[in-house]
């Protein structure tokens, strides 16, 4: 429900707040005033686009909010869906700068116009004078039809086997496209799988292959190194070993006068030990140092062969190529197995396909029962509206299946005898057109908790007993439903328990649109100039009292 609209530098109005009742509002006013411009202030909120061309005040923002009571309609999950915050009161808003840039809030959290759309259109139903495009729409058709038939619950089990065969397809067709593709792949492959395979690449240490070779290439230099080494230690007439010694000797002679001297003198002996002991590693590592040319052979070719496997695949470490090995083992044996991964997703496709059938079959009885019963009470209703010759007429048709059934709705319809029926998107919108959206639009009220419902001059081209009928059914679905309506009919007016009065304000150099609502004095006022023009006589006040007693 819409409690509050607030409008500033819109169109005509330079600002302007509205307390709406929970029932029937009623907007009348002069000709040119600026009813229908509530209209599209309205039509913002539920995500309809706008330009620079709606400000007043060209330097200036446009803003238009709503307020809404949403406790009695289950919009939740619409709310988390969108990742928005849920709140009984919602305050939407849409800004317009004079660049021309767009900007909406929901709770003051800035939404795409797309979420606002979602939403929107959940909150309000906005029916615009010659506005048929959404009662056109097979979707909404088929909205309607199923308002009627009351499919909840089979439209939830369809909707639910929907998603299963969805995501069964899917993967069915991914596991076909990848195996399509890796099959065109798998000879080669395979050839390259098998070359990395016999490489034997888990037992190999690239950086100890790469130690090893470089020592046994270098035996002559790592074998004259070690003789050097040992000879400056040992063999050579001024080793270490002999100058070490020589001064140890001299260092004998005085370690008897002080700690610290013999201290001194027990380490000289301990690096005496050690470079003896680092000598005789040496002679043992060149005693057992050995060229092995067949050794150093094997492994260049093996080294050899890494490298050129590592250049094939475009890496540089031997992890790398284990890691493309290892992958393309999976993809050889993904085609091996293919054959019998398929035929378990098409096992789940069949079987998903089957439930949906019977789901769909389900869905389609429950409507086709509806169709009879749809198409009666709608031309009751038209004959009421003083359409005696009106034909309404349901037809379905099977389709592939969608995510609302398997089946499209078509509305049928033809407003005089002798005119053939014309499906509803060929039918030119006008009066007849407008009585046949309220028909539906009243049915519907009686089957849904509709959102706020807004009429935009319903009611044109009808007038007298018509009119009273179409003022009783609009006030029928006030009695469970906010709607707005904006009228040029006092028999109309008069329904409401709320009247808002839209004039001009030429109190200054521009003319400006204001809004306010009448009380019980002003109405009759009203409603007597709607019926008798600016100075009605006793009769037509009498007249128009008449009209507001009969609510």
């Amino acid at each position: 429900m819409l409690r509050r609209l607030y409008i500033r530098n819109y169109a005509l109005i330079e600002e302007l707040g509205i307390d709406f009742s929970a029932h029937l509002n009623v907007i009348t006013g002069e000709t040119g005033a600026g009813k229908s411009i509530l209209r599209g202030a309205l039509g913002l909120l539920t995500g309809e686009r706008a330009d620079t061309k709606v400000l007043l005040k060209e330097g200036e923002n446009c803003i238009v909010e709503g307020l809404f009571e949403l406790s009695q309609y289950n919009l939740k999950s619409i709310f988390d869906a969108e990742d928005l915050e849920y709140e009984p009161l919602c305050l939407i808003r849409r800004q317009i700068s004079p660049s021309g840039r767009s900007r909406a809030f929901v709770n003051d959290t800035p939404v795409r116009l797309e979420s606002l759309k979602k939403i929107g259109v959940r909150l309000m139903d906005i029916h615009a004078q010659h506005d048929t495009l959404r009662l056109t729409s097979n979707e909404y058709q088929l909205e309607v039809l199923d308002a009627y038939a009351n499919v909840e619950a089979e439209l939830k089990t369809y909707q639910s086997c929907f998603k299963t065969y969805q995501q069964a397809l899917q993967a069915f067709q991914k596991l076909q496209k990848d195996a399509n593709e890796l099959r065109k792949a798998h000879d080669y492959n395979r050839f390259l799988w098998e070359e990395l395979d016999r490489a034997n690449l888990d037992a190999l240490d690239q950086a100890d292959m790469e130690q090893t070779l470089e020592r046994l290439e270098n035996v002559e230099l790592i074998k004259q190194s070690l003789q050097s080494s040992n000879k400056a230690l040992t063999d050579d007439e001024f080793s270490v070993d002999m100058i070490l010694q020589e001064a140890a000797n001299a260092l004998g002679k005085a370690r008897n006068f002080s700690e610290e001297y013999n201290a001194l003198y027990e380490r000289l002996q301990s690096a005496i030990i050690e470079i003896r002991d680092i000598a005789s590693e040496i002679e043992s590592e060149f005693e057992n140092i050995d060229t092995d040319e067949e050794a150093a052979e094997k492994i260049r070719h093996s080294l050899n062969l890494l490298y050129d496997l590592e250049r094939k695949h475009h890496v540089e470490t031997l992890e790398e190529l284990i890691a493309i090995r290892n992958d393309l083992e999976e993809k050889v044996g993904q085609v091996e197995n293919f054959d019998e991964a398929l035929a378990q997703r098409q096992k789940a496709l069949a079987d998903a396909e089957t439930h949906l059938k019977k789901a769909a079959q389900d869905l389609r009885q429950k409507r086709q029962q509806a169709i009879p019963d749809t198409e009666t009470e709608i031309g009751e209703l038209l004959k009421e509206l003083g359409m005696p010759q009106a034909r309404f007429q349901i037809q379905m048709r099977e389709i592939e299946f969608a995510p609302l059934g398997a089946d499209e709705i078509e509305f049928y319809f033809s407003a005089n005898q002798g005119v053939r029926m014309q499906p509803m998107r060929e039918v030119a919108s006008g009066g007849e057109f407008s009585r046949l959206m309220l028909c539906i639009k009243y049915r519907l009220a009686k089957h849904i908790a509709l959102p706020t419902i807004v009429f935009d001059e319903i009611d044109t081209g009808v007038s007298g007993e018509i009119a009273l009928k179409m003022g009783k059914m609009i006030h029928d679905m006030s009695s469970s439903h906010q709607v707005l309506t904006i009228s040029h009919l006092p028999q109309i007016a008069a329904k409401g328990e709320a009247h808002y009065y839209v004039y001009k304000d030429l109190s200054n150099e521009r003319t400006i649109s204001k809004i306010r609502r009448l009380s019980d004095d002003e109405r009759v006022q009203e409603i007597a100039q709607m019926i008798g023009g600016d100075k009605p006589g006793t009769h037509i006040y009498e007249s128009a009292k008449e009209l507001l007693k009969g609510i």
